[in-house]
């Protein structure tokens, strides 16, 4: 038996440590004095100072709370009388109202997402604050059902009858005899929704606009870059669970006996206090500014210097909406659905798809003056010859980041096939993307990384699979930069900019592009065609290719500018290692992704599923 008690507390232990050892060192990195999320270099309380003069993370704390309160008590409400109704049906209609009901819950997120999107579209609803509370409502509604309906049907179907007849009103019977008989249904259902709503982050992404973010919008957007201020926010949410848990089971309980005395009136006027606080805190966040000028725009995430924006609308009298997207077909995917924008910032393949589609408008370049200050080498490209369309914003290459320490210096001439010698298996970080992996094994094997020759596409899947049985490579994302600033391998495939800032935390480490030849990537600014406000877009663009604006803006991205007297300040600066290196695209052997066919691009997808499920 002690053998067996034993066992058993060892597995709790267990369990309990799988679930919390996370979040405690997600705890103790956000006391670390450096960006790496996986190396402890000192302690510091500077990423909670940072935290706390983060005004985007303020404002999305209070939408994530607003929102989740809102939703919480209109959906209990819906859900409670929803299913107190459905007790006294017919047992068809019951059957058929909770079948639908749990359609919601069995529903991949992504899905309910994508229709509500739609919906709101379609029904032309200006997406922003008011879209994600009905998001919310219509998700956490079913929740509550769920949780109540089972404590409603445990009553005596009489018992509000037999209230009526000792003299209470309908809604006597409900609010003092059914409620307070199921209120455990009702305030788990509440619970379940505040969660729900509170944690929400796919339906959200999609439904809102005009600016709107809840905390796991904005997290997820830190999280394209190395940001531990992340740690931060996660620790005091934490921490503020934590209090909640014990003053609701050690405090409340005591408090409740000490307020009992409490006049009734009291307590109303506190309730509307507060409820008055929260409409008041509503409006603010959920209106848009009422300066007379609002530009849209649209970028990906983490990739601006956002003290710019704050400047650009000090010095234009304006406001800026700014959102971000986590990729281009995402962001694709919202400019079709009918979402407005007045500026994007996507990549050259979609530059070429969106202008092919008609959703852009040429631009004015008598009203960008500082586009003298271009660099000549990122004009006139492929994706829009002669810049009718598109101001470059920054460009780049993707090549190999390695330690040079581990490295063999003369192994380096091996090119795009160093990350097939054996000498480094198990050291290798593959970038976790489709077309930058088969752009590498087309160059590889000698072939245009925009083939559409299904041969060359087939050898190149044979190449990755070589390389995968051969190296064991791990496919990651943008954690890439962190583990090789902490120098957990030897060798990753990155974007120049991601290499340059890694350089700058680890100098062990160097960056080359391969003499097979790789991608070369420019990401402009456009306008689109239903921009209301051309003039202010304009001006915008032409504020962030000012030489001030583009020093600022690399500095803190790390990408290179496509403004030449950033970039040359770049050479002097922290980034030198990888701004100095510039790629010449008049080589064909460096290239622009061109647009793909929708059957080129699953073909392509289709074939790297099966690269990382084998």
């Amino acid at each position: 038996m002690k053998k067996k008690s034993f066992f058993s507390r060892f597995y709790v232990v267990l369990c309990l440590a799988f679930f919390y050892l996370p979040i405690l060192v997600t705890m103790i990195f956000s006391f670390n004095s450096s960006k790496s999320l996986t190396r402890m270099t000192g302690v510091s309380l500077r990423w909670y100072s940072e935290l706390i003069n983060n005004v985007e993370v303020a404002r999305a704390v209070y939408v994530s709370l607003s929102i989740a309160i809102l939703a919480t008590v209109i959906s209990t409400v819906l859900g409670t009388i929803t299913a107190i109704g459905l007790s006294s049906h017919r047992k068809i209609v019951k059957d058929i109202v909770l079948n639908v009901n749990n359609i919601p819950i069995l529903n991949p997120e992504i899905v309910t997402a994508i229709g509500l999107m739609l919906l709101f579209s379609s029904a032309g609803f200006r997406k922003g604050y008011l879209t994600m509370l009905l998001a919310h409502i219509a998700f956490c509604t079913p929740y509550v059902i769920t949780s109540v309906y089972p404590k409603v049907r445990s009553l005596d179907p009489n018992l509000a009858n037999a209230a009526m007849d000792l003299g209470a009103t309908p809604f006597e019977a409900l609010t003092k005899v059914i409620v307070p008989m199921i209120k455990e249904g009702v305030f788990a259902g509440a619970l379940l929704a505040f969660t729900m709503s509170f944690d929400d982050f796919v339906i959200s992404y999609f439904v809102t606009g005009n600016g709107v973010k809840n905390i796991s919008i904005v997290v997820y957007n830190m999280t394209k870059r190395i940001n531990p201020t992340i740690n931060a926010l996660s620790t005091i949410v934490i921490v503020v669970i934590i209090v909640v848990l014990v003053s609701v089971n050690v405090f409340l309980p005591k408090l409740e006996k000490r307020t009992d005395h409490i006049h009734p009136r009291v307590r109303r006027g506190v309730t509307i206090f507060l409820v008055a606080a929260l409409c008041l805190g509503l409006i603010r966040c959920g209106s848009i500014s009422s300066q007379n000028h609002v530009l849209k725009v649209y970028n990906a995430g983490e990739y601006i210097d956002l003290s710019l924006l704050d400047k650009f609308q000090e010095e234009y009298n304006c406001t800026v909406v700014y959102e971000t997207f986590e990729s281009n077909e995402m962001m694709y995917t919202k400019l079709a659905s009918g979402e407005s924008y007045d500026v994007l910032i996507p990549s050259d393949y979609m530059i070429e798809r969106l202008i092919k589609e008609d959703y852009l408008q040429p631009l004015d370049w008598d009203l960008i003056p500082n586009a003298s200050g271009l660099m000549e080498e990122v004009m006139d490209k492929s994706y829009d010859p002669g810049n009718k369309y598109s101001c470059p914003y920054f460009w780049g290459s993707v090549g190999i980041l390695y330690d040079r320490n581990i490295v063999d210096q003369a192994d380096l001439s091996e090119g795009w096939e160093l990350l097939k010698d054996p000498k480094y298996k198990g050291d290798l970080y593959m970038y976790d993307s489709e077309r930058d992996s088969f752009m590498i094994a087309l160059k590889a094997l000698g072939y245009s990384m925009n083939t559409v020759n299904e041969d060359e596409i087939r050898e190149a899947y044979e190449w990755l699979v070589e390389q995968r049985d051969t190296m064991d490579p791990i496919y990651a994302g943008d954690d890439i930069m962190d583990n090789m600033i902490s120098g957990n391998k030897a060798i990753a495939v990155v974007y120049s900019g991601d290499a340059s800032y890694t350089i700058s935390e680890n100098p062990d480490m160097d960056y080359f592009t391969p003499n097979q030849g790789t991608n070369i990537w420019y990401d402009a600014m456009v306008m689109t065609r239903d921009c209301s406000e051309t003039d202010l877009a304009h001006a915008f663009i032409n504020f962030m290719i000012d030489p001030e604006s583009a020093i600022a803006n690399t500095e803190e991205i790390g990408y290179t500018s496509t403004v030449k007297s950033a970039y040359d300040a770049m050479l002097d600066g922290t980034y030198a290692e990888i701004s100095s290196y510039l790629v010449d695209d008049s080589d064909p052997r460096n290239e622009i992704f061109g647009y793909q066919d929708p059957k080129i691009k699953q073909k392509y997808a289709e074939l790297w599923t099966k690269v990382k499920a084998q």
